[in-house]
């Protein structure tokens, strides 16, 4: 459950403070009711709709989870999360379900989906209040899962806060005991946020228990919580099981961190619990969450998590031992350029064997390997392997490597691109073909021989190819792919290997404009059009991270700063691209005269200002939390200086403006730095922004 900012004030008022507890691995005593004796599947409403529940929602999405093949698939669970019931209980005291929400109450919800083989979770917290501000369980434990009993709830997932400073497994045991004694089979998500040595005592209170704080639909995000699941992984058992959170799997991050998710999760032995719109959700969104090869690596009834081989460099490893002997193996690349990622069979737990299949997850084909387990990954990507010993060696194509080297390109401009094959299979490749594919308006030259007629096990192929890009950009940044291609022949058929290397060019800022960085990030400017790709996890109070194309000493008393922002990627509701002003904005955190104009997708338009000089935004035109209006693409800004007052405007057709708000900043110099930044508000993740007409005045 995702804390507002109401709640986590609150809850910092009414609770005392709780010291982080590192996570740790020691077993508990297990719960042993029975239930969740592998990780649970289903969906929860929160991440996709938050408050915005209803009857006619969760039995929609149980229609369709029952109609598109994720019911058959194994996803049984459909989860109602906060604002299900109304703000206060009855005058005995219970909870009562919103009858305008659910106007026949959880009990006929709960009917429509066992009819349909489905179960039904709802949502409560171990506090006064839940985490939206409804009524919490914290003194009517009893009650309240007489009431879930009664009504026929198959799940309960039980948030932390307004917890009172209770400790947390005397809570969460109350609501325990409490559930055991109604009778009926209720799987228990305690949602505590991996606090107070959840690990060391979960497995003896509940089936599953959060090892983090929520998780967002951003890679940074996921890559976090990740890492963090991974340190409790020998705790993990049939009916106990470390929670990362839900799937933000359609919610917004790239298909290839969708994939990558769903992966680790799996590989973790983590609920797959879907939160997105199942209704709307595209063919490969469904496509992901209904991928058995990988559903049955996070359902197997051995029931290990996944632990690290190695993790070098942000080249992961992970092996997880499955029931039938074999190994299910997560290469997963947490860098954004692709990188070969190897391990070996005895790395993994396996033992000698004259070769070893690897069954390919995500592609669903079956290699043959001497002993090596490699692939070239893409960045922020998952390549996922299942690999078993054979005494039959031959029955399967070679496992090969292709791995594309690629330089770094601007308009015009060539570079050298290396390819190289590595035969990783038991028995030779014959007839290996090596090529490179570049967009229309390129030119590919080979430097070397790309044809070799054997290439023997443990050996390589090498090629290299004279790439030139167009003297023209489509825009200011550029994307393409270069792709290296093997075909080769050998035991088990012909192959068709593929490395892809995203490419990103760009025609460079010019003077008197320059840019500036304290973060990951890329310019371009072009034909009055400028754009930055740039990451940084906001620009609020101690965090200052942003990109910036800026002119400097051109803001002056009397200026007037107007810019069209085309386009802006959804990074965050709260990523933001606008105008900014300041005395230096090559001094982030400490520069006075700070203030910027910006658009944010989901919060609409800000004025944000440092009112101290300490060189830290800490104002907002809106109210907390909020921006005004709903953002629009293209939409003009407006920024116009009198003394050391600004006054900020937004317009959606360049002609009538609405005015965002007004500020005073003290330290304040006669010029100042002026220009369009961005911010993703998602640490490690990129985002473009695009800006046209630039004027100042």
């Amino acid at each position: 459950m995702r804390k507002t900012w109401a709640a986590l004030i609150a809850a910092a008022l009414t609770a005392a403070p709780l010291a982080a507890v590192p996570l740790t691995a020691t077993p508990a005593a297990a719960l042993d009711n029975g239930l969740a004796l592998t990780p649970p599947m289903g969906w929860n409403d929160w991440n996709a709709f938050g408050c915005d529940v209803s009857e006619q929602l969760v039995e929609q999405t149980a229609d369709k989870i029952a109609s598109n093949g994720l019911q058959a698939a194994g996803y049984r669970q459909v989860n109602i999360d906060d604002c299900w019931m109304t703000k206060t209980r009855d005058a005995d005291g219970r909870l009562v379900p919103d009858p305008a929400k659910f106007p026949h109450g959880i009990t006929g919800v709960a009917a429509y989906l066992h009819a349909k083989g489905l179960k039904l979770g709802i949502y409560e917290s171990a506090g006064t209040l839940t985490c939206a501000g409804y009524p919490g369980s914290l003194g009517h434990e009893q009650q309240d899962a007489n009431s879930f009993a009664a009504w026929g709830v198959d799940y309960l997932k039980y948030d932390n806060c307004y917890n009172q400073g209770v400790p947390a497994k005397q809570r969460y045991q109350a609501m325990g005991d409490a559930l055991a004694r109604t009778g009926r089979p209720i799987v228990y998500s305690l949602c505590d946020w991996g606090e107070e040595d959840v690990t060391g005592w979960g497995a003896s209170v509940g089936n599953l228990w959060r090892t983090t704080g929520d998780i967002d639909a951003s890679y940074g995000r996921m890559l976090y919580i990740f890492q963090q699941n991974l340190k409790a992984a020998s705790v993990a058992r049939p009916g106990a099981w470390n929670d990362p959170d839900m799937l933000e799997v359609g919610n917004g991050m790239t298909p290839t961190e969708d994939r990558t998710e769903f992966s680790l999760w799996a590989e973790m032995a983590a609920p797959l619990i879907a939160g997105t719109d199942l209704r709307s959700a595209s063919a490969d969104t469904l496509a992901v969450y209904g991928n058995r090869e990988v559903i049955a690596v996070d359902q197997d009834r051995l029931g290990k998590q996944g632990t690290p081989v190695s993790m070098a460099g942000g080249l992961d490893v992970l092996a997880k031992p499955l029931a039938d002997g074999s190994v299910a193996v997560t290469l997963f690349n947490e860098n954004s350029a692709p990188a070969v990622i190897s391990t070996t069979a005895s790395a993994i737990g396996l033992h000698t064997a004259k070769a070893y299949t690897l069954r390919d997850l995500w592609a669903h084909t079956t290699t043959e390997s001497a002993g090596t387990i490699s692939a070239t990954v893409p960045g922020h990507g998952t390549v996922m392997y299942r690999v078993a010993p054979t005494s039959r060696p031959g029955q399967h194509a070679p496992s090969v490597v292709l791995n594309t080297v690629v330089p770094s390109w601007s308009a015009g401009t060539s570079g050298t691109v290396t390819s190289t094959f590595t035969n990783n299979g038991v028995q030779a490749a014959r007839d290996v073909r090596l090529a490179v594919e570049a967009p229309a308006g390129w030119t590919v030259t080979p430097l070397t021989g790309t044809r070799f007629a054997q290439v023997p096990s443990g050996h390589q192929a090498i090629a290299a190819f004279r790439v030139t890009a167009p003297a023209a950009l489509p825009a200011p940044i550029t994307r393409v792919t270069v792709t290296g291609t093997a075909s080769v022949h050998g035991p088990g058929g012909a192959q068709a290997v593929t490395a892809p290397d995203p490419v990103e060019l760009s025609t460079p800022v010019k003077a008197p404009l320059r840019t500036f960085s304290d973060t990951t990030a890329a310019f371009g400017a072009q034909d009055g059009r400028l754009a930055i790709d740039g990451a940084g996890a906001d620009l609020w109070y101690d965090t200052d991270q942003y990109s910036a194309i800026y002119q400097p000493g051109a803001e002056h008393d009397g200026s007037t700063t107007v810019v069209k922002l085309t386009a802006q990627a959804a990074t965050s509701e709260w990523a933001k691209a606008g105008i900014m002003v300041r005395n230096d904005i090559t001094k982030p955190g400490s520069s006075p005269g700070y203030l910027i104009l910006a658009e944010a997708p989901g919060k609409g338009y800000v004025l944000q200002w440092d009112s101290t000089g300490s060189g830290r935004l800490d104002s907002n035109s809106a109210p907390s939390n909020q921006g005004s209006g709903t953002a629009v693409y293209p939409s003009w800004l407006k920024l116009v200086r009198s003394g050391s007052a600004y006054t900020g405007y937004f317009s959606t057709d360049g002609t009538t403006w609405t005015q965002v708000g007004t500020a005073t900043l003290p330290g304040v110099t006669a010029t100042q730095d002026v220009g369009v930044f961005t911010t993703s508000h998602s640490e490690g993740t990129s985002g473009e922004a695009d800006f046209t007409a630039l004027t100042q005045s």
